[in-house]
């Protein structure tokens, strides 16, 4: 298990005074306000760690303000950035729940048997987030609960109803 996961991705600065557009992958998205602490995480891998002072919902996302961050150039900076939390500060996932940390290297096969590949990473798509599998081919599995069958961490086996060759 990873120490580190990935709660939602920072998009932009939002106004002159240092605020930042965010777009949270918590359920609800206003969840990740309830983390005071945050690890952003550059492209490089290089993480720095930023107090979260205060946020709210706005349009789609939510809008922040981080300690330390004053102006509009400053919040671009920031652009981009993975907003990560401690795994230890996480409460355990429900049942049918999953920290998508945990899914990534995940072997997927569909409800025939056929092995499409492996979980390489996710991406945000309007409706809802897409699981990327990577094997012969690469397969966009929608990632939610119609699609994803049985997912078995400890196996290391994920079951999708997606077909092996899409039409």
């Amino acid at each position: 298990m990873v120490d580190w996961v990935e709660l939602g991705r920072i998009g932009g600065p939002f106004g002159v005074k240092g605020w930042l557009k965010v777009r949270s992958y918590t359920d609800p998205p206003e969840g990740l306000l309830g983390y005071r602490r945050w690890q952003l995480r550059v492209g490089t891998g290089e993480r720095s760690e930023r107090r979260l002072l205060e946020g709210q919902s706005h349009g789609g996302g939510l809008v922040v303000r981080l300690e330390g961050i004053a102006s509009r150039a400053e919040a671009g900076t920031l652009s981009g950035a993975v907003i990560e939390v401690a795994r230890a500060a996480l409460p355990p996932a429900g049942e049918r729940q999953f920290y998508r940390a945990d899914l990534i290297g995940l072997r997927v096969r569909n409800l025939e048997g056929v092995t499409l590949g492996m979980v390489e990473h996710f991406l945000e798509a309007p409706g809802n987030a897409v699981m990327v599998v990577q094997g012969d081919g690469q397969h966009w599995v929608p990632a939610t609960p119609r699609h994803l069958c049985q997912v078995d961490v400890e196996a290391g086996w994920i079951v999708v109803d997606w077909p092996a060759q899409v039409e």
